[in-house]
């Protein structure tokens, strides 16, 4: 039996904020390396660029918080083609505590939260692709 990922395992926090002792292991999530921190100074312990979204998808979302819902749907589609990548974060988040670090301005509307979530099993892909069919009135769209 695999041992459930506890929310207090999986923290977020801005690539601009300071590391904190409590922080566990800092995971950048971000495909590009966050404007204006130094290496150095950012105190990540692992880049997981492969799991971020894609530039494209990154692009069209442009953190409008009217695109959230499609966006998480398409994350997830994303996600599911890095199956080693989550597992790594999975296995990771059961040992001990993670931290997400992203760049995002907005805290509430961006990869982190979408990828958290996927990790806490609070959104699956199933779950994503029911809610975008449900919008759809129910038909899948081809």
């Amino acid at each position: 039996m695999t041992k459930r990922i506890t929310a207090d395992h999986v923290k977020l926090k801005r690539a601009y904020e300071p590391a904190a002792a409590d922080d566990g292991t800092r995971i950048l999530i971000d495909r590009l390396w966050p404007r204006g921190v130094k290496k150095a100074d950012a105190a990540i312990d692992q880049w997981v660029k492969d799991i971020a979204p894609s530039t494209a998808l990154r692009k069209w979302f442009g953190h409008d918080p009217a695109r959230w819902a499609e966006f998480r749907r398409r994350y997830a589609a994303e996600i599911y083609q890095h199956p080693e990548q989550l597992s790594g974060l999975r296995t990771l988040a059961r040992q001990g505590p993670i931290t997400l670090v992203f760049s995002a301005h907005d805290e509430v509307h961006n990869d982190a939260v979408a990828l958290r979530n996927f990790l806490l099993g609070r959104e699956t892909k199933r779950r994503a692709e029911t809610a975008h069919r449900w919008r759809l009135g129910g038909k899948r769209r081809r």
